[in-house]
């Protein structure tokens, strides 16, 4: 769609709605899609959770530093040898229909969010009693010690810790909320949305930033400078470069490689890599199906992956956007292990994988690959691995679609060929990466795990101990342990890591990580 044509269907959204007092300040964004699911908690898609930070907030922060500081809450009292702990909430908190933030509401939200998010579960497995022991009070007593409590509250990874009303936490988890009321700087306007358009938050006059701490992250205080926020949702790249360079919007959150030195060399624009996190290239299997219900075909296709091919498709020769020999975990994290990644990284024998895959059982099964083409990131990867994989025998049937489509099929357990899917390929992001505890892709739990549900009960066996190990020095030694046991079961395919840059004008106070508008105001 044309420039022209993008921005005259924003226009004709807008006169359709009923005559509204402009607000005085409003920041025009340029979303990495559309937000098909707005529930924070249902889903793990970045977009999603990019807009929760706006609508809610979280018991804790975390800082440009991965520290864990207090947000919604006070502070903390930890007793009883650390099988103990109080959270007190902050004074002030109000929700946007007007009501207060009360402990209850918290309890409801952290049991909703751990039925959903794997850190979050593994903070409820150790925990034998979460209550409000009054309106401001929330306890955890614990079967053990659990010293990540405040990261598992506060993670920035999805699902995001969010905190909602009682009603609206008490739904079931496996299924969406879709009255937005939360606690944040921002409140969600559905009476303005207009889906594959425009979506708009309202600043929340009741919101109370935190009086003190340093503003990083998600964490300190939150101070909107901004009445209005609209993301405008824009899928061709030359379009959105040409509304930023045009001053028709002032933030593009991911421009593509190609167009980047275009935008550089304009006057006003800046571009910058946010995030020092990046995410994981990720091919996703399903375990429920054939082919890949069988781990000998998984582990055979190991042998059709060059991560560098894949990074290459997706940022060219530009090296300092991507990094190959990745694993398990984020190049940067502590616990990162190059262990076992040579199989990920050089000259591809595409026929020794047929062989392989032959020999593992594979019998001409339709393989129903996932390819969200409005996502110019990640189009690429499927793009590369369906001829990859097309060369190793497999029967592709790469199937385009947006990502709001891919995010509602991919929670589909039925059978390829009944609307189900075998494959699709994303990103693992930011600080889920930095760590067993939320690394989405290495669960092994089955129905409770992430999209593709594998059982894999060494990973869950490793997983468990990392919790409890004594020293960051055996953390470490049991990553690499993880990292070679995923090299057996392979979960996903690990295809490298990407950076991707953000490109802005007319902004100071933009923030380090994903896309915050909080301190953001005009330069």
């Amino acid at each position: 769609m044309r420039r022209r044509e993008v921005l005259a269907a924003l226009a004709a959204a807008a006169v359709a709605r009923p005559a509204v007092a402009q607000p005085a300040k409003v920041l025009r964004f340029i979303p990495e899609s559309d937000v098909a699911v707005i529930d924070p908690i249902w889903t793990t898609a970045t977009v999603t959770r990019n807009h929760g930070y706006l609508v809610f907030d979280t018991l804790y922060g975390q800082t440009a530093g991965y520290d864990f500081h207090p947000q919604m809450v006070e502070g903390h009292a930890v007793e009883a040898d650390g099988r103990l702990w109080r959270l007190t909430l902050r004074e002030g908190l109000r929700f946007h229909d007007g009501e207060p933030v009360l402990a209850r509401d918290v309890v409801a939200s952290v049991r909703r969010f751990a039925a959903r998010d794997a850190f979050g579960r593994a903070l409820i497995d150790a925990t034998d009693e979460l209550a409000a022991t009054s309106d401001h009070v929330v306890q955890f007593r614990l079967k053990r010690p659990f010293p990540l409590l405040p990261a598992a509250l506060g993670k920035t990874g999805t699902s995001m810790p969010c905190i909602m009303p009682e009603r609206l936490a008490k739904t079931d988890p496996n299924t969406q909320v879709t009255e937005m009321v939360g606690s944040g700087p921002f409140r969600f306007k559905a009476d303005e949305r207009v889906p594959g358009a425009l979506t708009v938050y309202e600043r929340f006059d009741g919101y109370v930033p935190r009086p003190d701490g340093a503003a990083s992250f998600t964490a300190g205080p939150k101070r909107a400078h901004f009445d209005r926020i609209e993301w405008r949702i824009v899928p061709d790249a030359s379009t959105a470069a040409s509304a930023l360079a045009a001053g028709e919007v002032d933030w593009w959150q991911n421009p593509t490689p190609d167009l980047q030195g275009l935008l550089r060399s304009r006057s006003g624009i800046r571009l910058e890599v946010l995030d020092p996190a990046g995410g994981i290239g990720c091919l996703r299997f399903n375990h429920l199906h054939p082919p890949f219900d069988n781990p000998a075909i998984r582990r055979a296709l190991l042998g059709a992956v060059d991560q560098t091919e894949f990074m290459s498709a997706v940022a060219g020769d530009e090296r300092a956007l991507w990094k190959d020999h990745v694993g398990v975990f984020s190049p940067e994290a502590p616990m990162a292990t190059r262990a076992g990644t040579d199989v990920l990284v050089g000259a591809r024998d595409f026929a020794a994988v047929k062989r392989a895959l032959a020999e593992a059982g594979y019998r001409g099964e339709r393989v129903v690959m996932l390819d969200p083409t409005d996502y110019p990131a990640t189009h690429p990867l499927a793009l590369v691995a369906a001829e990859a994989f097309q060369k190793c025998g497999l029967a592709v049937d790469l199937v385009a679609m947006d990502w709001g489509t891919l995010v509602q099929r991919r929670s589909s357990r039925q059978p390829p060929d009944k609307g189900g899917w075998s494959t699709f390929v994303t990103y693992l992001n930011g600080t889920n990466n930095f760590d067993p505890a939320g690394q989405l892709g290495i669960r092994g739990n089955g129905d409770q795990a992430w999209f593709g549900w594998p059982r894999a009960p060494r990973l869950e066996e490793l997983r468990a101990a990392w919790f409890t190990a004594p020293d960051p020095a055996a953390q470490k030694a049991i990553c690499t342990e993880i990292q070679r046991q995923f090299f057996i079961d392979v979960p996903y395919l690990p295809l490298g890591a990407y950076y991707e840059a953000t490109a802005y004008r007319g902004l100071t106070g933009v923030r380090n990580g994903f896309p915050q508008f909080y301190d953001v105001r005009p330069a």
